[in-house]
């Protein structure tokens, strides 16, 4: 379905997504990898908690500003929305899923897929490329196996 193709707001998203990776790392020589990130507020070591925390804050705050803003601007076709009818056991199985795949490749798909390739790390290739295969997979079993759309 192409009428949630978005390329203005992808574009500044993709843009956003890199500027904060480069900056991260830049500055604080850390990879954004999300998953790690919260990972490590949650049960790492206490030193760093603070960047790690103020990182997830932002996060948080960027997509409660954009819901504010699309709201404000009437631009509510910009905001993701739930599928009516689609089993949200299926969205705790994804979710679950995600979290294993993510602790499996030591990393998800902004520090491997963003932080990693920039890099041109090969393990990072490899976990991008496992993640794509995975999610075409996916789709397809959901929509054409299963019949969700």
């Amino acid at each position: 379905m192409m009428e949630s193709f978005t390329p203005w707001s992808s574009l500044a998203g993709g843009v956003l997504i890199g500027l904060s990776a480069a900056l991260l790392l830049g500055i604080n020589g850390k990879v954004a990898g999300i998953s790690g990130i919260a990972r490590r507020l949650v049960w790492g070591p206490r030193s760093g908690s603070a960047w790690r925390a103020a990182f997830i804050l932002g996060l948080i705050a960027g997509a409660a500003s954009f819901y504010a803003i699309a709201r404000a601007t009437g631009h509510t076709a910009w905001l993701p929305h739930a599928r009516p009818g689609f089993p949200a056991v299926l969205l705790i199985a994804a979710g679950l899923a995600t979290g294993f795949g993510t602790a499996l490749a030591n990393g998800c798909t902004s520090g491997h897929g963003v932080c990693g390739l920039a890099r041109l790390s090969k393990r990072s290739a490899v976990a991008t490329v496992t993640f794509v295969a995975a999610a075409m997979v996916s789709t397809y079993v959901v929509r054409h196996v299963i019949g969700l759309s």
